[in-house]
């Protein structure tokens, strides 16, 4: 394939290719979760692209898809993409302009510069269907075990390893140990960065904890009100409960997921199982919060008559970036801005293992994990013309 050039119009060229691929109709939204049709169909996409640049392509066995202008995995590897899947009803850049634009990038390199690039699609990043997000980097680096991720299950009752086709590998130090740095280009998203692009310089503690509140199911219509046991009472005081604690230690925190049993009208419920996202901008602060939430949902239930359990989930820790490498990299692009995130990445993950930098592409309304979010097609070339710019100097 011929080398393009980094402009607005080739990079609009390429992301109209998958611009619909997963669209709702009726939210503008993408509903993209791993293995599923429209996210099999991105993975065929990122297939056709290699063969159009006669790369080859190589799979780690936990649903990692790797691309390479040379041999699969030269020694001193830079790895560059990131992910399809999406949240329900989440926006087409988050995840997929990374891939979009690490083609792009490995397009305008040198060949012998390329032969040192594989270009990379994480499986299940977002954890929209299987529940754990960065899970394919996570098998990859050995941060979850393969047995584990293997039983993870769907709303459907689907497992991980039936999706995958095969029980996932797991860690794989033969491959990682050939990478000398990873760098993933993703929408800025929030609204914190006023140029085209920006290098990431750490990403905030978070996680995931499921809370379970449980009652005894009753009728509506005959219950009398002093006699109930509705857990619903206490999720809904909990969910206040964590928007005052978040906004009190300077942190974000959310109960956005929520499943009822059994989930009646007319019926009081037995069990409402709800999830806290939590982030911070350390982990003193996020260990606090979570206190703080678990202690007003316990006493609440106390006095709802409830009962409430909290389990973790997913909790990651602060991630800093390789300073000295944001700092070149930040210089090298004409002194562009360095900020932190709350939003977690594959790189996140990575970057406990080998040198990890990220680009960020300005995301003019700050909004993402929506049909709202958008980046202009100038700021996206400007994000090409940035990544190839890195992997050159590090390849």
């Amino acid at each position: 394939m011929e080398r393009s050039s980094g402009t607005p119009a080739s990079f609009r060229d390429l992301w109209a290719e998958i611009a619909p691929i997963g669209r709702d109709p009726a939210s503008g939204g993408y509903l993209r979760y791993a293995f599923t049709e429209p996210e099999l169909a991105l993975r065929d996409w990122f297939r056709a692209q290699a063969a159009r640049r006669d790369m080859t392509v190589t799979d780690d066995g936990n649903g990692n898809l790797f691309a390479w202008s040379g041999d699969p995995w030269p020694p001193d590897t830079v790895l560059t993409g990131s992910h399809f899947d999406s949240v329900p009803h989440g926006g087409g850049y988050d995840g997929p302009l990374g891939i979009v634009s690490a083609f792009l990038a490995v397009d305008r390199l040198p060949r012998d510069a390329a032969a040192k690039v594989g270009v990379v699609a994480f499986a299940e990043e977002e954890g929209g269907r299987f529940g754990v997000p960065c899970l394919g980097s996570r098998l990859f680096t050995g941060v979850i075990a393969p047995d584990r991720a293997a039983e993870l299950r769907d709303a459907a009752g689907v497992g991980f390893a039936e999706a995958l086709g095969a029980r996932p590998a797991g860690a794989r130090p033969d491959l990682l140990g050939r990478v000398a740095a990873v760098v993933e280009l993703h929408i800025e998203q929030g609204r914190n960065l006023d140029v085209p692009v920006g290098v990431a310089s750490a990403i905030w503690p978070h996680g995931r904890w499921r809370f379970d509140f449980t009652g005894d199911a009753d009728h509506a219509g005959t219950t009398r009100m002093a006699d109930r046991r509705d857990p619903m009472l206490t999720f809904a005081y909990t969910v206040l409960a964590t928007n005052k604690e978040a906004r009190l230690s300077g942190a974000h925190a959310t109960m956005a997921r929520v499943t009822v049993h059994p989930n009646a009208t007319n019926a009081i419920p037995s069990l409402v199982r709800g999830w806290l996202d939590a982030r911070a901008a350390d982990a003193a602060t996020l260990d606090a919060l979570v206190e703080a939430v678990t202690k007003r949902a316990v006493d609440r239930a106390g006095r709802d008559g409830t009962g409430v359990r909290v389990e973790p989930e997913s909790v990651s820790p602060e991630v800093a970036f390789d300073a000295r490498l944001a700092e070149r990299l930040a210089g090298a692009l004409g002194g562009v801005p360095i900020l932190p995130t709350g939003a977690g990445h594959d790189a996140g993950v990575l970057s406990g293992h080998v040198p990890t930098a990220m680009l960020f592409v300005r995301n003019p309304t700050g909004v993402s994990h929506s049909p709202a979010e958008h980046a202009t097609d100038a700021d996206c070339a400007a994000g090409v013309d940035a990544l190839a710019f890195v992997l050159g100097t590090l390849t």
